[in-house]
This record gives C-alpha cells, sequence and structure tokens, in this order.
C-alpha cells in the first residue's frame, strides 16, 4: 500500500498545504497519527520510516547527521509541495513502491513484492530491479536538488554477521547502479543493518520477506533549502 505522511510545521500552513493537495490520494488517506505534529528528533520521522520502532537502539547515527532537522515556515511549505510533487511522479512510475512523504523528505521501500529484489545470498541487481530503478533515474534527474540515502536490510534467517555484509553489499549495489548512470556520487549516502531492524515478524514467511528489503530517502538539499528561505524571504 502506498501513502504519503505529510507531517507540518505549522497548523495554518499545514491546513492550507492540504487543501492545496486534495487531489493526491496519498494525502486523502494518511490517518491521524500519520497527521501528527514534527517528530521531536532531528530527523526521527524519516528515520522511524527507515528502521521501523527500533529508533534510538543503536546504529543510526549517521542517518539522524544526514537527515538533519525539518525547515519549518513557508520555506518549509514550499520544499514540502516540491518534495510532494517529486513523491507523486515516483508513485506513478513505480506503482509497486511503498512511497511515504514524511516530514521534509520521502521514504520508498522496496521489497520482494515492490520492484527492487534479490535472489537468495544474492546481491546484484538483476534485470527486473533495473527497469525500476531505471525509472528513479529518470525521476533523480528531473529533480536534482536533491540528496539521496539508500538503506539496506536483510531478515533474520542465517548468520547475523553474514546478514549485516549482506545488507551492506545490496545497498552499495542499488548505490553503485544509480551512480553508473550518471547520477553524482556526492548525492548518495549508504547505510546497512543487517538483521537488526525488523519492521514485520521474522517468524513468518511473509515478515521475512519484507524485511529483506531496501530503503530509500530522498531529502532536500542545501540548495532547495537555500532557494525556498531566500523565496519565503526568511
Amino acid at each position: 500500500m502506498k501513502n504519503y505522511i505529510k507531517k507540518g510545521t505549522l497548523l495554518g500552513l499545514s491546513f492550507i498545504l492540504v487543501l492545496s493537495l486534495t487531489q493526491c490520494k496519498a494525502i486523502q488517506n494518511a490517518n491521524n497519527k500519520q497527521k501528527g505534529g514534527v517528530i521531536g528528533a532531528a530527523g526521527g520521522a524519516v528515520i522511524g520510516a527507515i528502521i521501523g520502532n527500533n529508533v534510538g537502539k543503536g546504529g543510526n547515527g549517521e542517518l539522524g547527521a544526514v537527515i538533519g532537522g525539518v525547515v519549518g515556515g513557508t520555506a518549509g511549505v514550499l520544499i514540502g509541495n516540491k518534495m510532494d510533487k517529486q513523491a507523486q511522479k515516483i508513485e506513478e512510475e513505480i506503482p509497486g513502491a511503498e512511497v511515504e512523504r514524511v516530514d521534509d523528505g520521502i521514504v520508498v521501500t522496496f521489497n520482494e513484492n515492490s520492484g527492487v529484489y534479490f535472489a537468495t545470498n544474492k546481491y546484484n541487481i538483476n534485470t527486473a530491479s533495473q527497469e525500476t530503478l531505471n525509472k528513479l533515474v529518470g525521476v533523480f534527474k528531473e529533480y536534482p536538488d536533491t540528496n539521496i540515502l539508500v538503506v539496506g536490510h536483510t531478515d533474520s534467517t542465517g548468520d547475523a554477521d553474514y546478514n549485516m555484509e549482506l545488507s551492506k553489499n545490496r545497498a552499495y549495489a542499488v548505490t553503485n547502479y544509480f551512480i553508473g548512470k550518471g547520477l553524482s556520487s556526492g548525492r548518495f549516502t549508504t547505510n546497512w543493518f543487517g538483521e537488526t531492524q525488523p519492521m514485520y515478524d521474522n517468524n513468518t514467511a511473509e515478515g521475512r520477506a519484507k524485511n529483506r528489503r531496501v530503503n530509500i530517502a530522498i531529502l532536500p538539499n542545501e540548495q532547495m533549502i537555500k532557494e525556498a528561505k531566500q523565496q519565503a524571504g526568511e
């Protein structure tokens, strides 16, 4: 299921933004919890969307540094509008992906049923996954003022150290594929968690399949933030 999560910083501005996006089914479908206030920790909501309910249990320091804080005020609304358009574009191009709008960012989750997947114990990008990633390349080129975080995960089957290395190899396989298609390496940060950050029950086959995933977080870069603040007169 695909949905965007929009977390506003000022109630009035958020209300205006929601009204302007009534055609976006993701906004229409967001539940009350998803529409709640910004998580206090910098980038906490984006981290939560990437690693589930395990925020604060270690391993996410780099993610917090990359993601940073939420831009408020009118500048935040302007950034939000741009990110909404990009999220909707990804949803249109890749209907199988789970697309979430979280704070100032976009989180895209791929698992074995949603466009980018790997054979057992493998980390090469297969033909089907290439087709999906090529569509993302096109979106990233259309929206150049963003940074991209790629995060790899596995299920709990097998040795933990092996799974950690496997998640690293899979995450870098995705990052390197993007760079090989002409995207600037400076836009990318790569991270991995092995089996340590499950979002689903590893005791079931369905849960394990969903835990074998790659997350991609798309975040406004300094240029987008600077332009938004200038436009807002902040």
